[in-house]
């Protein structure tokens, strides 16, 4: 979330394009995420209950059927009851799915041309989902709005809410909820959505807003406090300690099939 820039509007050309930090390629298991409370934000696999997070392959989907990951330096401001859904931001940054045909690297940037996004009720919070395409991808310029995606991947928009409405089911959850029916709004509603979302973040970095224990630190946001030398940046990701060797231990359950009757 500290690391790289939102994209700013150069030309009417690129109003629509941000970049993405990815965090899950499409067709993984692993939820990995930005940790907001860790110093410098670095992307880790997510925990419960003392067990590395995984995804159920809820039939008929494969892990995530998108490339996964957050548009930096935007944030979902717990403390801010939206007008659209009635509810507060979820305290990360925003979320996007990203539709094109390459499956990304974990922790690769990539610019992306937005599209649309859903809004998602996930126990009571706010908890949007934008979707994009990346630029780079050879059928991009065939997109431009929600309707695009509608007309040119038929089913997808579908499978889209039909995963996120249940993906939780597998782990004894109810069902995720939407507002506007669960109803893709266009374009236009996401970037306005996403700058929103950049006011919050930079309302947080800038000691406006109580982050409640996110860590802020980061090395190119010069008018913020938490702004640190990049030496001491550097520091603090050559003291961490190796990766554990249990922890790349993939448990044999990851690639079972959950089978759930649809509500």
């Amino acid at each position: 979330m500290a690391a790289c820039k939102l994209l700013r509007p150069q030309t009417p050309l690129t109003k629509d394009v941000f970049h993405m930090v990815v965090e899950v390629p499409r067709w993984s298991n692993a939820k990995m995420e930005i940790a907001t409370k860790d110093p410098l934000n670095p992307i880790k696999q997510d925990v419960k209950k003392g067990k590395l997070r995984y995804v159920a392959n809820l039939f008929p989907y494969k892990g995530y059927i998108w490339n996964y990951g957050a548009i930096p330096q935007t944030w979902e401001d717990p403390g801010h009851n939206d007008k659209h859904t009635g509810c507060c931001g979820d305290n990360d940054p925003i979320d996007v799915c990203e539709i094109g045909s390459k499956v990304c690297a974990r922790g690769e940037i990539i610019s992306v041309k937005v599209l649309g996004i859903l809004a998602m009720i996930d126990e009571g919070e706010t908890d949007w989902k934008v979707i994009a395409i990346n630029v780079d991808d050879p059928d991009a310029a065939n997109y431009n709005d929600i309707n695009d995606v509608k007309r040119l991947k038929p089913g997808y928009l579908e499978a889209t809410v039909d995963w996120f409405r249940r993906y939780k089911v597998p782990d004894g959850k109810p069902e995720n909820q939407f507002a506007f029916n669960a109803e893709f709004k266009d374009k236009d509603f996401a970037i306005d959505i996403i700058k929103s979302m950049h006011d919050y973040w930079k309302a947080l970095v800038t000691k406006k807003t109580d982050g409640k224990g996110i860590s802020c630190m980061n090395t190119t946001v010069s008018e913020s406090p938490f702004k640190c030398d990049p030496d001491a940046a550097k520091a603090i990701v050559d003291a961490l300690p190796p990766p554990c060797e249990s922890a790349c231990t993939i448990p044999t359950d990851v690639d079972k099939w959950f089978h759930h009757q649809k509500n």
